[in-house]
């Protein structure tokens, strides 16, 4: 049996826990988690509703009555909770019981009430069923943790597989880094009983995404946006459609996505929709790093988590997409580390992609520098004798002037700081400027102007010239920037444009395989919108 996927449904109504669980159903999930702990208030009531809700429902059920103490709604007393698990998991009157109650291990180890009476609901010992849909209810023993790694996880993880009446040990804590997610999956590895090991918050998608890659036993998701229940939680549809969940496998190779933030990204619905065509064993998956305002902050914090990434054991990487802020810290780790340096990445100064060849080395490149080429030549023609402004002096910035002057443009670089445009014009041998010339910008004559900077809603500039408008961002997908472009009728190269060029030319590297329009036609349906 692979890794279950379980729809978490936190119960305020009945009716509407009901049919979330007939849409976790047709949405393709195999378990219901029922968290009980903000209906339950120790009434009897709340019981029969319970049980009948339980009972219709069309999944096997996990019952959970989350006390406070680790991040649920339950502040009532204990036995009024023993009360209403013992009751379910008794079965009668025709009544099918849950598959499976979850009890704090915390819980369980100081209430000899709860150990007795769920003890003999659950038949322990030898009573206990053996998988969903067995008519059984067994127990899963947890401990949770929404601040931090307990410092003791490895005896306390040692305690609950030593209780005689735990089907399931399942342990989730709040995931400080990528690091803290390879150890929760390790965790799954040659477990003695079947466990669930999952990292909460954003460092902890990547815990849910792989758990059957390392034997989890299975991994949350809500029914729908907005109704999760812990948090980094994806929907069923993101685990099951973008991540195609049900392909992972022991021999799956993961490639990602790296930055900070990344959690816009169109990235992984295109990179595995295009594995899915090409019937490419491999995952793509979010993988966060902390980003800093420094660039030794940021060439730190890449090498401590990419490091440990390269040389897991079980994990697999074979490639990675690099976003801001990191595609000069990973070329001056390459550097350091002697890694293969295409020479586009090692000319434009920075790299946006990592692919790990066959012989374990691992190869930079830069597939923006190509890509926004030939996004740029499309809308002004050939280049060669052009001017072209380029406002920002970051990772993207020196790709797209790079491109610019090797298609034969007049190049001049703005940015806040002059010494960081000073630095990339010496690098690319073009002009560089402070950003406070902008306003020459409509003194002069320019044939493109690019924005290279993260603005968003604000753009650099209050006014543009006649001109191709580029936009290098794309979330969100209409800037200021774009704004003014469209206001002024000007042509205009928008990130989106930018994004899947670029990734299509990254996948390549990867896959060896082209792929056509589909990218665009992935991006299109998603309106550029994620999440």
């Amino acid at each position: 049996m692979g890794c279950l996927v379980c729809a978490s449904v936190l119960v305020a109504d009945v009716a509407q826990a009901g049919a979330d669980a007939v849409a976790a159903r047709d949405r393709g999930a195999d378990l219901v988690e029922f968290r009980v702990d903000e209906f339950f208030n120790g009434e009897d009531s709340e019981v029969r509703a319970l049980a009948r809700l339980v009972d219709e429902c069309p999944l096997p059920v996990i019952v959970t009555c989350r006390g406070t103490e680790e991040g649920g709604h339950y502040d009532g007393g204990e036995d009024e909770r023993v009360s209403l698990l013992e009751a379910l998991a008794r079965a009668g009157a025709g009544r099918l019981p849950p598959r499976y109650v979850d009890v704090e291990a915390a819980a369980y180890a100081r209430s000899s009430n709860i150990r007795q009476k769920i003890g003999l609901a659950l038949g322990v010992p030898g009573g206990v069923g053996s998988g969903p849909g067995s008519g059984e209810t067994s127990l899963i023993l947890s401990m949770h943790d929404v601040r931090t790694r307990p410092a003791d996880l490895l005896r306390r993880m040692a305690a609950m597989y030593e209780q005689e009446a735990a089907s399931v040990v399942k342990v989730a804590y709040a995931a400080r880094s990528l690091r803290d997610s390879l150890e929760l999956l390790d965790l799954c590895v040659q477990a003695p009983k079947p466990t669930i090991a999952l990292g909460m918050g954003t460092y902890g998608l990547l815990s849910r995404v792989l758990a059957g890659k390392f034997g989890g036993f299975l991994t949350f998701a809500a029914v729908r946006p907005g109704a999760a229940t812990a948090p980094g939680q994806p929907t069923v549809a993101e685990l099951l459609d973008v991540y195609r969940f049900r392909s992972v496998r022991a021999s799956t190779s993961v490639y990602g996505i790296i930055g900070d933030p990344i959690g816009h990204s169109l990235s992984p619905a295109v990179h595995n929709a295009g594995f899915e065509a090409a019937g490419f064993d491999a995952v793509y998956v979010p993988l966060p790093v902390a980003g800093f305002a420094s660039p030794e902050d940021n060439d730190l914090s890449l090498r401590a988590t990419l490091l440990e990434l390269l040389v897991h054991p079980r994990l697999g990487l074979r490639g990675a997409s690099i976003t801001a802020p990191f595609k000069e810290s990973v070329l001056r780790l390459g550097r350091a580390e002697g890694w293969e340096i295409d020479g586009v990445a090692a000319a434009i100064g920075a790299a946006n992609t990592l692919s790990v060849q066959p012989d374990g080395l691992p190869r930079l490149l830069n597939t923006d520098g190509p890509a926004a080429r030939a996004c740029m030549e499309r809308a002004a023609g050939p280049l060669g004798g052009k001017r072209v402004a380029v406002i920002g002096a970051g990772g993207v910035a020196r790709a797209v002037a790079w491109a610019a002057r090797e298609g034969g443009a007049d190049v001049v670089c703005f940015a806040r700081r002059e010494e960081r445009a000073k630095a990339l014009a010496a690098d690319l041998s073009i002009e560089g400027r402070a950003i406070t010339e902008l306003g020459n910008l409509l003194g002069e004559p320019w044939d493109v102007v690019a924005n290279c900077t993260s603005a968003g809603s604000e753009s650099p500039v209050a006014e543009l010239p006649d001109c191709v408008a580029v936009e290098t961002v794309y979330w969100p997908r209409e800037t200021g920037f774009l704004r003014l472009a469209r206001q002024r009728g000007l042509r205009v190269v928008d990130g989106l444009e930018l994004f899947v060029e670029q990734a299509e030319r990254q996948f390549e590297v990867w896959t060896g395989v082209r792929v056509g329009g589909l990218f665009g036609r992935v991006v299109g349906e998603s309106g550029g919108v994620v999440g």
